[in-house]
């Protein structure tokens, strides 16, 4: 029974998304959503590497950049250096609707970003996009200062933002554990019952 009221707990009332920066990888023609996050990935000399800001519900869903992502136009003028990358951005500010209230989404931008050959994709965005913000859990929060303020905030359906932020956005982590919690739950209710009957 606790596991069921813990379940009930953690489902949402309504339809609901998370508005924040999601991190793609370009793979030949077509976007993949990243399994790993830009601080620990390290792309290699020509890949291009993707954000877009959105209200999504989880990776399944999540809006990909648009436009122009290929290497040889975004890096077109950027010669090769000795020693160090070359790695295509495209940063996607996405759309009005998704932009948080009284905020306008900058223009969708790509840069050719030369980097030392062992940095990661968030130094690669560091170089060509700053400000950047992150939260205490080093979710990418802003991107060349937008939004101005807000981290991962949940949204109900229609758009309207839920009240207060994640602190997280979607977590897989969060998930991970509840289902291990009601693993646990349902594992003591079927022993104390094996106990009582035994």
């Amino acid at each position: 029974m606790a596991a069921l009221t813990l379940l009930a707990a953690a489902a949402p009332a309504e339809a609901a998304g998370y508005r924040y920066w999601s991190f793609w990888e370009r793979d030949g023609s077509r976007w993949t959503y990243a399994t790993q996050g830009p601080a620990t990935a390290r792309p290699d000399d020509g890949a291009v590497e993707g954000f877009r800001f959105a209200v999504s519900e989880d990776s399944g869903d999540a809006s990909q950049p648009r436009g122009t992502a290929a290497f040889g136009t975004i890096c077109a003028d950027t010669a090769a250096v000795r020693g160090r990358k070359r790695v295509g951005l495209v940063i996607d500010f996405g759309t009005t609707a998704d932009a948080p209230s009284a905020q306008r989404p900058p223009v969708r931008r790509t840069a050719c970003a030369v980097v030392p050959d062992d940095a990661t994709a968030a130094e690669a965005l560091a170089a060509v996009a700053k400000p950047l913000r992150y939260d205490v859990n080093a979710l990418l929060c802003a991107i060349g200062g937008y939004p101005e303020k807000g981290c991962g905030e949940k949204v109900a359906a229609g758009g309207t933002s839920a009240g207060g932020t994640s602190g997280g956005g979607p977590s897989v982590g969060l998930l991970a554990g509840v289902g291990v919690v009601v693993v646990v739950a349902a594992g003591a209710f079927w022993q104390g019952r094996r106990r009582k009957n035994g």
